[in-house]
């Protein structure tokens, strides 16, 4: 399936299911996907995309089919999930009841598309190696190109949107959710009322040292995935003084978000053994010039910035395109639709070598606390528990 055990996909709320409610899940005639429930309300039809199927973890990606054996260890039958079709491919067509409740047009081609991340894949052109993606949205999320399956803890394995190949994932829970947290919580500032809050943390931060005067911080503030898959992992600051203040907690979620990415993507380049060259960066976050520059200098590539930030959306068209015909593939489409790129930030070489110290000393923060954030998460469980 290319997922290690984690809460995203829903083969263990299945298991649950069959184990907690056993009648319920026996009289459950069909089990969908996201994606394969608005298909059928638009279309009548029980159809999806195998970008679709394979993050419930019941997809074998590298046939390109339902798993038989976990099936079998479910206790489902193939017929109870929605049909998986290569993305790019036309599902179905708006039926005239759907066309009622949604003001679409009878007739309009449904067309099989993907997640947010691997359709920001498409809509970067991530189509080969040595180019990744990060959307610095409300995750961080970064998908590498992968002609071939490849598996491996380090990263999470899912199919392409452009009907070929596979994305090696990245995901940090916490990307821009983060720093919107610090501005709401920490420092008590609301970003409506106070708009200019970002940019003037910014500035303040842009003038600290790499490194934040010795702050370090670990963003898994809501667990962490790859590479140590542990749902109660939670936040670290190290080096905390009386001589930081806000741009230094600013500009310290800044970097360890960035050095989670150097870290992820050097195993990815070493699983792979080819080398990424360039981050296409898009989402909110990609606005911020500090940012990446942060990330080029911390993992050592170089960081484009497209016109277009919204490229998960691009991906989508680019998708929707090919299934209605306008490219002979999702390549041809991709190279026609996806926007330039406006500017590309070069690592600077003394701050790499100060970010390649960091990254030393970060690598070994949750495997240092392992214990102690297990004991700490057993403790927070046994003492909510009993409020």
């Amino acid at each position: 399936t290319g997922k290690t055990p984690d809460p995203t996909p829903c083969l263990y709320a299945l298991h649950w299911m069959l184990r907690k409610e056993p009648g319920l899940y026996r009289r459950t005639a069909r089990f969908l996907d996201v994606h394969g429930f608005l298909v059928h309300r638009l279309t009548g039809l029980y159809r999806t995309s195998w970008a679709s199927a394979d993050p419930t973890g019941l997809y074998d990606l590298a046939a390109k089919a339902y798993s038989e054996p976990i099936l079998d260890a479910l206790q489902l039958e193939e017929k109870q999930l929605a049909t998986a079709l290569q993305p790019g491919t036309v599902l179905g067509e708006v039926t005239g009841e759907a066309a009622e409740e949604t003001g679409l047009q009878p007739g309009t081609l449904v067309i099989a598309g993907g997640g947010d991340g691997q359709a920001g894949g498409l809509g970067t052109g991530t189509l080969q190696p040595g180019r990744a993606y990060l959307n610095l949205g409300t995750a961080a999320v970064s998908g590498v190109y992968s002609a071939t399956y490849a598996t491996d803890p380090a990263f999470r394995t899912l199919t392409s949107v452009s009907g070929e190949g596979y994305i090696l994932e990245l995901c940090v829970r916490t990307g821009t959710f983060l720093t919107d947290w610090f501005v709401k919580n920490v420092f008590a500032v609301d970003p409506v009322a106070e708009p200019g809050i970002y940019d003037a943390l910014e500035a303040a931060a842009g003038k600290l040292p790499v490194g934040a005067d010795g702050l370090l911080l670990q963003p898994y503030w809501s667990g962490v995935m790859n590479p140590w898959w542990d749902q109660d992992a939670r936040g670290l600051m190290l080096g905390l003084s009386s001589a930081h203040g806000q741009a230094h907690l600013y500009r310290a979620m800044m970097e360890g978000l960035a050095l989670d990415e150097a870290m992820g993507i050097a195993e990815i380049e070493r699983v792979t053994g080819e080398r990424v060259d360039e981050l296409v960066t898009i989402g909110g976050g990609a606005r911020s010039e500090l940012w990446c520059r942060i990330i080029a200098d911390a993992t050592g590539k170089v960081v484009a910035r497209p016109a277009t930030v919204e490229a998960t959306a691009l991906g989508a068209a680019i998708a929707a395109a090919k299934g209605c015909g306008w490219f002979a593939d999702a390549a041809a489409a991709a190279a026609a639709m996806t926007g330039r790129i406006e500017d590309r930030i070069e690592p600077e070489p003394a701050n790499l070598a100060l970010y390649g110290e960091l990254l030393e000393i970060y690598r070994t923060l949750y495997p240092a606390t392992r214990e102690a954030q297990a004991a700490l998460a057993a403790f927070r469980h046994r003492t909510a528990a009993a409020t």
